[in-house]
């Protein structure tokens, strides 16, 4: 029997959401540039795409607002145009507010599910189209640790990433037929802007490093951890893992 392909046996285009910075960032940014990749951000995609571009690779910079789906159609046909086909999606662009339950408005809850689960909900069925007519795709959902334990002052949060890993299991069985696989990755606490602009406004008590002395692997998390494990799901000898949640997480969350 022929050893299956390691990585893409033929040109593949993807997109990822929030790739102007953090996770999103490493994740187009890796070093595995394969794929002509399409990076949807409001700000800081140009900058990404240009560097991309620069280093050998091949990228588009898209400006849309994930939870329009008109700017969400818009941004996968320019790639569409430019590149082909989308085979690829990693659904990362989200919040991760932290707000006392008994402060949480109807405004907040609708925001939050917007960003954190209609936008999943969008880019895929924008992309499962050529997904299907290809007979090939990998859709890849950034979830949250937080979701799996739960999370004191991110109810809101903590539900929107259930929500994605829900989504992602079912997706996962109604598309597997077509040759489409539908995972989810919850990260931990990964070394981002976000997660530093958190700490700096004390909600993890005395830092973030001292938070982690006592988990398996005892640091914070790299972006490139999590671009790491979407480099896996997305190649071609991945084709028999789908509907899984792949913890990357230090050990945070294990099972």
């Amino acid at each position: 029997m022929p050893s299956p392909p390691t990585a893409w046996s033929e040109p593949r285009t993807a997109i990822v959401t929030g790739a102007g910075r953090g996770i999103g960032l490493a994740i187009v940014d890796s070093p595995t540039k394969e794929p002509f990749v399409g990076c949807v951000d409001l700000a800081g995609s140009d900058v990404t795409a240009t560097e991309i571009n620069a280093s050998g690779g091949r990228a588009l910079s898209l400006a849309a607002e994930v939870t329009n789906r008109a700017a969400v159609d818009d941004a996968v046909a320019a790639l569409r145009a430019a590149a082909g086909p989308v085979t690829i999606l990693v659904s990362n662009a989200g919040i991760a507010p932290f707000t006392p339950f008994a402060a949480v408005s109807p405004d907040d809850l609708k925001f939050a599910f917007a960003v954190n689960v209609y936008s999943v909900f969008a880019c895929c069925q924008v992309v499962l189209p050529d997904m299907v007519s290809t007979g090939w795709g990998r859709i890849i959902n950034i979830a949250s640790s937080s979701a799996q334990t739960g999370s004191a002052m991110q109810t809101v949060y903590s539900a929107t990433k259930g929500a994605v890993i829900s989504f992602t299991r079912s997706l996962a069985r109604e598309v597997g037929h077509a040759g489409i696989t539908v995972n989810a990755v919850p990260p931990s606490f990964i070394d981002t802007p976000s997660l530093r602009a958190a700490e700096n406004e004390g909600h993890f008590g005395p830092g973030v490093e001292k938070l982690l002395r006592s988990m398996p692997v005892p640091r914070v998390g790299a972006p490139e951890d999590i671009a790491a494990a979407c480099a896996y799901l997305a190649r071609d000898d991945a084709g028999f893992v789908t509907g899984q949640i792949l913890s990357v997480n230090g050990g945070r969350v294990m099972g």
